[in-house]
């Protein structure tokens, strides 16, 4: 698949550190500290978006602490609370074999074993027991268990669809 490259949402800024501009960070990586292995950042806020390369940080207590190239005190880095945390998806490893991100899910063409079109991927939902897609068309919006081999009998990255064992009218 070609087209704009795909960002993805690894974590967030949720506070400061200390006076020399350290940032509390909110991980989306497992482990937390993993994010740290994927730059640039391209941090995003209601003020807009700056591309920073060369963050550090490590572990501490529940969450994980930064420090970013020209964000040298409190101030500068109280400014950039509430930015979110992207980077490209070309910097994320390859998936292993029957993993998907989420994010090249998003967007794909759901259909039954049937060919008939259910919609495409808006998004995905996180529960307890496993990951649920959110499946739209003009219509409605259908839950579909992302559970492969049960709900999900094919995934097509290439060719752009997802194959379901679905009822239609459900």
């Amino acid at each position: 698949m070609s087209g704009p490259e795909k960002f993805v949402l690894l974590g967030k800024v949720v506070g400061v550190h200390g006076i020399r501009g350290e940032l509390k960070l909110e991980s989306y990586t497992e482990p937390r500290t993993q994010i740290f292995r994927y730059q640039p950042w391209r941090l995003r806020s209601a003020s807009g978006e700056t591309t920073i390369a060369g963050s550090r940080g490590r572990a501490q207590g529940k969450g994980i602490v930064a420090t970013l190239p020209g964000v040298d005190d409190r101030d500068a880095a109280a400014a950039l609370i509430g930015s979110e945390i992207w980077v490209a998806r070309s910097a994320l490893p390859k998936s292993a074999p029957g993993e998907y991100y989420w994010t090249d899910l998003e967007g794909l063409e759901v259909v039954t074993l049937e060919g008939r079109a259910l919609g495409a991927v808006s998004h995905l939902i996180a529960t307890g027991a496993n990951d649920v897609l959110v499946v739209k068309d003009a219509e409605r919006e259908r839950l579909i268990p992302f559970i492969v081999g049960q709900f999900v009998t094919q995934v097509d990255l290439e060719g752009g669809r997802v194959t379901v064992d679905w009822d239609p009218e459900f």
